[in-house]
């Protein structure tokens, strides 16, 4: 996973995400650049979801 396809409009990932998993506060979803593997860790432990699941929900338009 690359930078782009996270920073890409984050605004509207980050709701995507709390709309998927109600669990997530925006302290789990604070992006910041270099730290992508922290914050896939950080979904992850809060909804118990497979990476790849949280990858692919990253990735997707």
């Amino acid at each position: 996973m690359n930078i782009q396809e996270i920073k890409g409009d984050w605004a509207i990932t980050k709701a995507k995400l709390k709309q998927k998993w109600s669990i997530l506060t925006d302290d789990d979803l604070q992006y910041v650049s270099g730290k992508e593997e922290e914050l896939i860790g950080r979904i992850q432990q809060q909804t118990g979801v497979l990476r790849e699941v949280i990858e692919k929900e990253l990735k997707s338009p």
